[in-house]
């Protein structure tokens, strides 16, 4: 079994932050290269078995919501297919902290899977950056954009 990791602060309370992430719809708000997703079968995108159909650079994701909790401003899902990664037993969680001093949020965003032993650094590093650019892309989301982030504009559910 695999891991990887990645974490950061961002500038924002950490209850603003939850408030974008929480959303398991909400891919193309703050993740750059998700031009759309649809939650699959009716469900929210805040329910326990719902199927996110995102697509993300030109190719059509499909990931499970596995567990959500406000209380810990975290998420926790899996592939129902990874078409650009090699792997299996994927399954990831991205958690949101808060940091009192400052009122930032530490963002957190960690997956375990397996895959062929010679593939195991490359996909953990891999995923890693991939984490990486997607906080990133979080964070100029949050700063550049605050008309599209609901909570940022005032709404008390994404």
């Amino acid at each position: 079994m695999a891991t990887a990791y990645y974490s950061t602060v961002l500038e924002w309370p950490a209850q603003d932050v939850w408030e974008i992430i929480r959303d398991f719809n909400n891919y193309p708000v703050w993740v750059r290269g998700a031009a759309e997703s649809e939650i699959e079968g009716g469900k929210s995108g805040s329910t326990v078995g719902a199927i996110r159909n995102a697509l993300y650079q030109g190719q059509r994701i499909r990931q499970r919501l596995l567990a959500q909790s406000d209380v810990e401003r975290s998420q926790t899902y899996e592939f129902c297919d990874a078409p650009t990664l090699a792997v299996t037993g994927f399954r990831a969680t991205l958690r949101v902290t808060p940091v009192v001093d400052g009122d930032r949020a530490f963002v957190e965003w960690w997956a375990t899977f397996d895959c062929e032993p010679l593939q195991r650094a490359e996909l953990t590093e891999t995923l890693r950056i991939r984490f990486g650019n997607w906080l990133q892309s979080l964070r100029e989301s949050m700063g550049s954009d605050s008309a599209k982030l609901p909570a940022l504009a005032g709404s008390a559910a994404v």
